[in-house]
């Protein structure tokens, strides 16, 4: 593939300009790639935001339905999306009683754990990637990963009547692998680490021409992420928020919250701040390569080899956007921490027995992250808004949970049976 120049027309139906190399800036036609031949760069879309902020204002976004679609031209597609027309949109909760747990102002909950179809935040990038595989002309859809994308990826194949093949861990939480065979993919297990299975699936998706989408798609797929910060940014009031915590894996969702809420300023639909949004990162003690970079101030990975933490839909050793993620979040004044397992389990309990929200391991990540800043001072007692993202259902990580939480009491079936227990209740 071979640079092409950017070109404009006064009628289209999509923003897009082609695809650009992070590091070198050279210029690439839509294709289903995603590193430069030149400087082998990470590749990512380009917008034409002149024409955008033409077309784009709270007037129209406010008319559309309400998913992540009424953002579409910040989005990759040449045409309407052929899957996932009602994902995003999820609810921005006040947690009013969290916030007093926590000692803090203002905290709000970002709650993908309700996402549409699968429950996770992955059915945003996901939708993006088949739509874009479609326009493609590509026939099958593949993916690696640690739980939520399969299962993303299985339903929304499913959906766009495309055959699906998904390539995990072979230790894989059985509700996760349970939650992506259901819908009829080709589910392989490889007996090795997350890092391990995506270079197989590079090779892969070179040998067979799949639309892998996490690895030839992944500049399109990546750009569903940026629907997150707009509804944060629309559900506040059009507004940014003080400080937003982010749980990372291979680090494409902090980049591209920080690049969200850089467009949104860019196009004017929200004010310019007198401080910008604060960004911090969040991953488990036991896999945490991109918040020790924050830690160590490096500015390289070290791989993790071996992933010991029980936030296995985190746990990728050799995250690919691991240097953009550091630089998003210093660049934003931002921070990092690694809870435990026991304080990711902690932090579990509390999101629910304070606001109800039953999250998967990785928002026990990340509020035991935000615990940690908190408690270092990161975050301050009167900032906010604080936003604590919330990726993943609870109902898909229960082991880590097994032995953790009281046993129910056990009476027979007869009032004063009950009455008895109740007398020792406090």
């Amino acid at each position: 593939m071979s640079t092409v120049p950017v070109t404009s027309t006064s009628k289209r139906t999509s923003f897009v300009e082609g695809l650009r190399c992070r590091e070198c800036g050279n210029a690439y036609d839509k294709a289903p790639i995603h590193v430069c031949e030149f400087c082998f760069g990470p590749l990512e879309v380009a917008y034409d935001y002149a024409a955008i902020g033409k077309a784009l204002t709270r007037a129209v976004i406010e008319s559309r339905p309400a998913s992540m679609w009424r953002y579409a031209e910040l989005l990759p597609l040449d045409g309407p999306p052929a899957v996932g027309q009602a994902s995003g949109m999820t609810p921005l909760v006040p947690a009013h009683r969290l916030a007093k747990r926590l000692g803090l102002k203002e905290v709000w909950v970002k709650n993908d754990a309700v996402s549409y179809p699968t429950l996770s935040f992955k059915d945003r990038v996901v939708s993006v990637a088949v739509s874009k595989a479609l326009e493609f002309g590509i026939g099958t859809i593949a993916c690696a990963s640690t739980g939520n994308l399969a299962n993303a990826t299985a339903a929304q194949a499913a959906a766009a009547g495309l055959p699906a093949v998904v390539l995990i861990p072979y230790d894989l939480e059985p509700a996760k692998v349970l939650g992506t065979s259901i819908y009829g993919a080709r589910v392989v297990g490889v007996k090795g680490t997350y890092d391990d299975v995506n270079r197989l699936c590079s090779e892969i998706a070179g040998k067979y021409g799949w639309g892998f989408v996490n690895v030839n798609l992944r500049p399109f797929y990546a750009e569903g992420s940026k629907s997150y910060a707009y509804e944060i940014a629309e559900q506040l009031g059009w507004k940014l928020p003080a400080h937003v915590v982010v749980p990372m894996a291979g680090g494409s969702l902090v980049t591209k919250v920080g690049k969200a809420f850089g467009e949104l300023e860019k196009l004017g639909l929200v004010a310019s701040p007198p401080k910008r949004p604060i960004i911090h990162g969040a991953q488990a003690a036991g896999c945490a390569p991109i918040v020790d970079m924050v830690l160590e101030a490096r500015d390289q990975v070290r791989p993790v080899k071996t992933p010991t933490s029980i936030a296995k839909s985190l746990a990728i050793g050799n995250p690919a956007d691991g240097y953009y993620a550091r630089q998003t979040i210093i660049g934003s004044g931002g921070w990092a921490a690694k809870p435990d397992d026991d304080e990711i389990v902690d932090a579990m309990r509390l999101l629910a027995e304070t606001e109800g929200i039953f999250t998967e391991t990785a928002g026990g990540v990340t509020l035991g992250a935000a615990i940690r800043l908190i408690k270092d001072g990161r975050i301050g007692k009167d900032d906010g808004p604080v936003i604590i993202c919330v990726t993943g259902n609870g109902m898909k990580t229960q082991d880590p949970l097994v032995g953790k939480l009281p046993t129910p009491a056990l009476i027979g079936p007869r009032l004063n049976d009950f009455d008895d227990l109740h007398a020792t209740w406090t």
